[in-house]
């Protein structure tokens, strides 16, 4: 099958987005995100000698219209690369602005081709194109073996938080491209000579699944290496933790979060037991108090007055001190010696 990625759009739009980029790498380094700016920068280098390499060179499928293929790949390669690799370290290390970096690079890819068009709309054209029948099956084939790798150990692994989080490296494959892919479409850039409609979604639908999604095992490995042995800041870690220790940090680390829980010392299971023992007495401490049942109140003491000269006799609750009192000041009978 055939799919044939183009693009067309003004020379502004490479100045304005060489400016944003100038603009995105400085933020990252005055925010102290050196290692994903290294990155974004590694992944820039390797989209140029794939695509003038490799698409151009080897395979011959790049041509261009209105521009010089060399500058405009080199421009394309470290466009793409940079937002690419950065967003994506940015996903995988679950960085606690991670939705206000998301949105400053897809609300530019949303807005730099209406900005173009409405200010370059007398600047020279560039349209520049490839065709993917010849590399698909070869990115499919490094696709499947990676997830599949990565699908046997985990089904491998007994310990679940030892295990590859597939289904966030899958959404990050696919969304991170589907991202750029939608926003090229929409902003006139992708396909725009194109006059089906269903040879564009076709683009956008099989360029998502597979082109960013095809490295997202392989790119999480090398963050896993990387970030088990180095921070953010490029410094080494205080104490080194093996490669599966790390997948344990990601996988308990939670969007937002400052710093992962860390796994310094042995396992999961020693991690496990020292948070048992720091909330066992605290969920002592908070435990509900039984309810007590009250003791039964005693009843009443009645004095009976007898009836004196008609009157009725009445009676009237006694408290047990005055009954005591009373009975302590009762004069002892006599009895009549005579009988009387």
């Amino acid at each position: 099958m055939e799919i044939i990625a183009q693009r067309v759009f003004n020379t502004l739009y490479i100045y304005l987005d060489i400016v944003f980029l100038i603009g995105f790498c400085a933020l990252l380094i005055v925010k102290k995100r050196y290692l994903t700016f290294l990155f974004a920068i590694a992944g820039g280098v390797l989209y140029m000698i794939v695509d003038y390499g490799i698409f151009h060179l080897a395979m011959h499928s790049r041509s261009i219209e209105g521009g010089d293929l060399f500058w405009v790949l080199l421009w394309m390669s470290m466009s793409y690369g940079i937002t690419n690799f950065a967003w994506i370290w940015l996903w995988m290390s679950k960085d606690k602005h991670l939705l206000e970096w998301s949105m400053l690079i897809w609300v530019w890819w949303i807005c730099a081709p209406m900005i173009a068009n409405v200010l370059g709309a007398n600047m020279p054209v560039v349209k520049i194109q490839r065709t993917t029948s010849g590399y698909h099956g070869y990115m499919a084939i490094i696709m499947f073996t990676t997830y599949a790798a990565a699908i046997v150990y985990n089904i491998l692994q007994k310990n679940k938080e030892k295990r590859f989080p597939l289904l966030w490296l899958l959404a990050i494959g696919v969304l991170v491209q589907f991202a750029w892919e939608f926003s090229l479409l929409i902003g006139g850039i992708r396909s725009a000579e194109f006059t089906s409609a269903w040879d564009k979604i076709m683009t956008l639908v099989v360029n998502s699944l597979l082109e960013t999604n095809l490295g997202a095992v392989s790119t999480f490995c090398v963050f896993v290496f990387l970030t088990s042995r180095f921070t953010e800041d490029l410094k080494k870690r205080d104490k080194k933790i093996s490669f599966t220790e790390r997948i344990i940090e990601v996988n308990r680390k939670k969007v937002r979060e400052q710093t992962p829980v860390a796994v310094t010392a042995g396992t999961a299971e020693a991690a496990s037991a020292a948070l048992a023992e720091t909330v066992a007495p605290v969920a002592t401490a908070i435990e509900p108090s039984k309810p007590v049942a009250p003791e039964p109140e005693s009843a009443p003491v009645a004095d009976v007055t007898p009836e004196v000269k008609g009157e009725a006799a009445t009676t009237e609750p006694v408290a047990p001190e005055a009954k005591t009192e009373a009975k302590a000041n009762k004069p002892k009978s006599t009895r009549n010696k005579s009988g009387k």
